[in-house]
């Protein structure tokens, strides 16, 4: 059993891009902070543990600890694709190294730190996308089933539909813009080859095509604007639907959140509120209320 001066708390927040971990000791205070590659259980279950390993090994080094310490530490691995039964019933039989550790998804552990555990939901718009809302101690989820699915709004999405408009130039059905050709050549105006990578992509890859989309937008490209507001249309629903449940407050998190809030409807932007903190900070959170309840 762990006694409250030796214990440590990590918190880790694995997306389809990256995973971050940072590392707390028994008051809070942060001791380290690293990232490492992609952690969707989704998309293969040991690759994610790897990189959460990869973090959390970082974290340790900085603190200037070793492996021999992970028995004391309570972690709460905060995972994209642990909102799915399976995946998350496969990643809780995991061997795991940490004295506890608690599984949950990425969106709740970003509802929680953006709202430090109170009511209220978040809108994450990264490689994926995904509504969720704490109301009365009850979850709710809108969307965040995976592409081609899903996860309208995101960057996956955004890379995709912007191929699938490629190629509809490419056929003479729409107009070409700068935007469009500036993609086509990536891929050396070759359809085939378009077809080809789209169907080994992953969704961070799909997503790599998302700041293009952005940049261009800024250049006022018909294409790329076109993009950005069918995405905010999608996003502005599933807003709709988690204030329809009861949420009063939505923060925006994820790597596009800035990049698409402005062109949010003004319906959505009224009860858009800052985060209090992010998904690191929701994942320690939860990781004392593990802590605390097995002690109790």
């Amino acid at each position: 059993m762990m006694t409250p001066k030796s214990e440590l708390f990590l918190g880790v927040d694995g997306g389809g891009t990256r995973c971050r971990a940072r590392l707390c000791d028994a008051l809070g205070v942060k001791l380290a902070e690293a990232e490492a590659g992609p952690a969707n259980i989704r998309f293969g279950l040991q690759a994610a543990f790897a990189s959460v390993l990869d973090a959390t090994t970082r974290c340790l080094e900085q603190a200037d600890l070793s492996a021999a310490d992970l028995p004391r530490i309570a972690a709460c691995l905060a995972l994209a694709g642990a909102t799915e039964p399976a995946e998350l019933a496969a990643a809780k039989l995991h061997n795991q190294s940490f004295g506890r550790a608690t599984l949950t998804s990425d969106a709740h552990a970003a509802c929680i730190g953006a709202h430090q555990g109170r009511d209220g939901a978040i809108l994450i718009i990264g490689t994926g996308s995904i509504g969720w809302a704490t109301l009365r101690g009850r979850h709710h989820r809108v969307g965040g089933w995976g592409l081609p699915v899903s996860d309208e709004g995101s960057g996956a999405w955004l890379g995709c539909e912007t191929l699938r408009r490629v190629l509809s130039a490419c056929d003479g059905r729409t107009a070409w813009t700068d935007f469009l050709r500036a993609i086509f050549e990536q891929f050396e105006s070759d359809p085939h080859a378009i077809v080809g990578w789209v169907s080994r992509a992953l969704p961070r890859e799909l997503g790599s095509l998302a700041p293009m989309v952005v940049d261009h937008v800024g250049r006022g490209d018909a294409a790329a604007v076109e993009l950005m507001r069918l995405a905010a249309s999608h996003l502005d629903a599933v807003a709709a639907r988690l204030n329809s449940l009861g949420a009063t407050r939505l923060a925006l998190s994820g790597g596009l959140a800035l990049s698409m809030e402005e062109w949010l409807s003004a319906e959505t932007r009224r009860w858009v509120v800052a985060p209090f903190g992010d998904a690191l900070d929701g994942a320690l959170q939860l990781a004392r209320l593990s802590a605390q309840s097995a002690a109790a």
